[in-house]
């Protein structure tokens, strides 16, 4: 005969109580409800913006003139990288030329049929030269 309390024909089964269970299903209720009051509790529209207007307000005369001079600092160094660069493109150029020349008269010295270390080093430092001051062309300071 099962266990349980007589209900009409039919009897009910007691199950035992479980504490997780009714800790986990307390907990999700009580989270459900603080989120819906919380929800609630937002205002949305027009009356309350989503940016604070301090941090949305335009910078005043001090932060401007703070702004224009680091602007002009960071030209200033801008302009002095491109005329240290230009300096260094005409050095390197003019160090291809001298070596240009050099090769060209040891190449002139020696027979078709041989070419001497010297030489292809000489080849390969122009060559290492070249590469540099393009790579130096390409770059622009931004301004």
């Amino acid at each position: 005969m099962p266990s349980g309390t007589p209900k009409g024909d039919h009897f009910m089964i007691r199950r035992p109580l479980r504490p997780g269970r009714t800790l986990r299903f307390a907990t999700a209720v009580f989270a459900t409800a603080t989120l819906l009051a919380i929800a609630q509790d937002v205002p949305r529209g027009p009356d309350r913006p989503l940016i604070s207007p301090l941090a949305n307000r335009p910078p005043d005369k001090n932060d401007q003139m703070d702004l224009q001079a680091q602007q002009r600092a960071k030209n200033a160094s801008y302009e002095a990288a491109n005329v240290e660069r230009r300096r260094q493109i005409a050095d390197d150029s003019a160090k291809i030329l001298e070596l240009a020349n050099e090769l060209k008269k040891e190449i002139d010295k020696t027979d078709k049929d041989t070419l001497s270390i010297n030489v292809i080093r000489k080849a390969e430092m122009i060559e290492k030269l070249a590469k540099g001051v393009k790579e130096k062309m390409k770059l622009t300071p931004a301004s």
